[in-house]
């Protein structure tokens, strides 16, 4: 397996597919993924011709199952360490719901020249959680019930939220899609409890709206108005209005996992962001 070992000696697993003098696309997967869930994607930008990256973040996956470390500052310092590693010059990076915060959260930081655009779909960005500044947000105890799921009973949990709103398939007349549940499950119970416990701290609570701020290059901000994981009101609608060279794609009536259940309408479109 490729890894890299980051300052902290956790093993950060990684898929490197395709020429190294085409341009880089990395993907950042969501909690509690891996980066599996880029399957559709990685195989149809390598088809055209890209270099395609997607890593296990700590915790997740592959990678080390962390006890610490499981926050933002040191995710987006792990990606970072994989592009000086891999020496990755005008990537573009794709994030997925957490993966999107993540995305934002390494951009803002990132040395010039590393990235050349970025997309963030269903992402989390600016912040999920309720509060005085946020009162569009998700009350802090949706997010106590995850915690307290997880603990109880995580390989229930992670089935229940692949069969039902991840997908949208608890939507009247929606086409549940057994493999796609089973594979999310499979997903999920490669990681480890703790840093998966962790990170919805980090995905919920973590205000992104100053690195939102601090990205110049063109993003591309797509959404599902039907997502039940990261509502759109609080997240896309918000963040394009704060980038500086923003634009956002509403999907009517996509989910939060629309990369999988409809990959046909997302690759082309990040195609053509990608060309632009």
């Amino acid at each position: 397996m490729n890894t890299i070992t980051t300052r902290d000696g956790t093993q950060i697993f990684y898929k490197d597919w395709g020429s190294r003098d085409a341009q880089p696309i990395v993907f950042h997967h969501g909690w509690p993924l891996s980066a599996d869930d880029w399957d559709n994607q990685m195989q149809f930008f390598f088809d055209k011709g890209f270099r395609v990256i997607a890593h296990d973040r700590r915790g997740h996956g592959r990678s080390t199952q962390t006890a610490t470390g499981n926050e933002m500052d040191t995710y987006a310092a792990d990606v970072a360490e994989l592009a000086s590693a891999l020496d990755l010059k005008h990537a573009i990076h794709v994030g997925h719901s957490t993966g999107g915060g993540e995305v934002a959260h390494y951009v803002a930081r990132a040395e010039a020249g590393r990235v050349a655009k970025a997309v963030l779909i269903g992402a989390v960005p600016p912040v999920m959680v309720k509060s005085d500044k946020n009162p569009g947000g998700l009350p802090i105890e949706v997010f106590d019930g995850f915690r307290a799921q997880l603990a109880a009973n995580r390989a229930q949990f992670y089935r229940d939220v692949a069969a039902g709103p991840f997908y949208g398939f608890n939507r009247p007349g929606a086409k549940v899609l057994e493999a796609v549940i089973d594979n999310w499950w499979r997903q999920g119970m490669m990681g480890g409890i703790k840093p998966h416990y962790d990170c919805i701290k980090a995905f919920s609570e973590t205000d992104f709206t100053e690195d939102l701020r601090r990205i110049e290059v063109p993003v591309l901000i797509m959404h599902g108005d039907d997502d039940q994981i990261v509502p759109i009101a609080d997240s896309a609608l918000l963040a394009v209005k704060i980038l500086r060279n923003g634009t956002l794609k509403v999907y009517d009536g996509l989910p939060h996992g629309m990369c999988t259940t409809h990959p046909e309408i997302i690759n082309p479109d990040l195609f053509a962001f990608i060309q632009s």
